[in-house]
C-alpha cells in the first residue's frame, strides 16, 4: 500500500484514539495527549514480561490495537483484541497489516460478553475502560470468572488523595467514622458528563481501585505506575457462599427467542 491510499484509509477510519506510527505516518498527530498511548506505555512497560513468548494475551477495549500488537511483538503466541466498536477494530486491522504484525484476532465483543470467548489467558489487558461502565465490578467478576489464567495489566483513571485507608474485618453498624475518611476505598458516581464524555460514568479514588481489584479476586503485584498495576489472579473473597453474580454470556437473539 502506498503512503497516499494509507493516508486516505487513516482519514476514512477517523477519528484515531491511538496516535500510532504506521511506517512514518501518524494516525492522530494532534493528539491532546501527546504521543498516545507510546508515551504512556514508556512510564510502565517495565510491569509488563518482555518475554512472552508461548503466552495467550486478550486485550479488552483494544481500541486500535497499540497493546495488541506491542504484545505480539513481545513473543506472545496468540493475541485476541476486543472491543465493541467496529470502527476501532477496523482500525486496529489496518495498523496490524500496514506494520506487518501477523496473527492477531480481533474480534466484536462486549466486555460483559467476555464468557463466550471460552478460554482463559495468560495475561488480561484492561486499561482505560473500567470507567466507561455502568457496572464496573460486574465486568471485573466476569474477567476472573472467565478469561484470566494468570495475570491482569489494569489501569483506570483516579482522583483523590493517594493514600489507602487500611480497613478493618467489619464494623458496627452506627459506625460511621470511616465513610468521612477522604482515603477510604470509594468511586464517584457520574450522572451526567465528566471531561465531555457522558460514557464517564465512576471515577474512584486509588483505594477504591485496589479494593475492587481484591474482592473480585486479583492481587496487586506491582504499582501503580501511572494508575497501572499488574496483577495476579488470587482467591475470590466470600466464596464459601457461592458464586458472584457473573454469567457466561449472554445468549444470542435466536436462542434468546426460543
Amino acid at each position: 500500500m502506498g503512503e497516499q491510499e494509507l493516508r486516505q484509509d487513516i482519514t476514512r477510519l477517523g477519528p484515531w484514539f491511538h496516535n500510532l506510527d504506521l511506517n512514518g505516518v501518524q494516525t492522530a498527530p494532534d493528539h491532546f495527549l501527546g504521543d498516545y498511548p507510546a508515551g504512556k506505555f514508556s512510564r510502565f512497560a517495565h510491569l509488563v514480561p518482555g518475554d512472552l513468548t508461548g503466552r495467550s494475551v486478550l486485550d479488552i477495549g483494544c481500541n486500535a490495537g497499540f497493546y495488541s500488537l506491542e504484545m505480539k511483538r513481545r513473543g506472545a503466541a496468540r493475541v485476541v483484541g476486543i472491543d465493541s466498536d467496529d470502527r476501532y477494530l477496523a482500525q486496529a486491522r489496518l495498523a496490524a497489516d500496514t506494520l506487518g504484525v501477523g496473527g492477531v484476532e480481533f474480534r466484536n465483543l462486549s466486555i460483559y460478553d467476555v464468557g463466550a470467548l471460552g478460554e482463559r489467558f495468560d495475561l488480561v489487558i484492561f486499561m482505560g475502560v473500567l470507567y466507561h461502565l455502568r457496572h464496573p465490578l460486574l465486568a471485573l467478576d466476569l474477567i476472573r470468572e472467565h478469561v484470566a489464567g494468570d495475570l491482569m495489566l489494569f489501569q483506570t483513571l483516579t482522583r483523590g488523595p493517594d493514600e489507602v485507608a487500611e480497613a478493618a474485618a467489619d464494623y458496627d453498624f452506627s459506625d460511621d467514622q470511616q465513610f468521612q475518611n477522604p482515603a477510604w476505598p470509594r468511586m464517584a458516581f457520574v450522572e451526567h458528563e465528566w471531561a465531555h464524555d457522558w460514557t464517564n460514568w465512576w471515577v474512584p479514588n486509588r483505594a477504591g481501585v485496589e479494593a475492587m481489584l481484591r474482592a473480585s479476586g486479583f492481587a496487586v503485584e506491582a504499582g501503580p505506575a501511572d494508575e497501572v498495576y499488574l496483577c495476579r489472579t488470587a482467591d475470590v473473597p466470600f466464596s464459601q457462599y457461592g458464586p458472584h453474580t457473573v454469567y457466561p454470556a449472554r445468549p444470542s437473539q435466536g436462542e434468546a427467542a426460543r
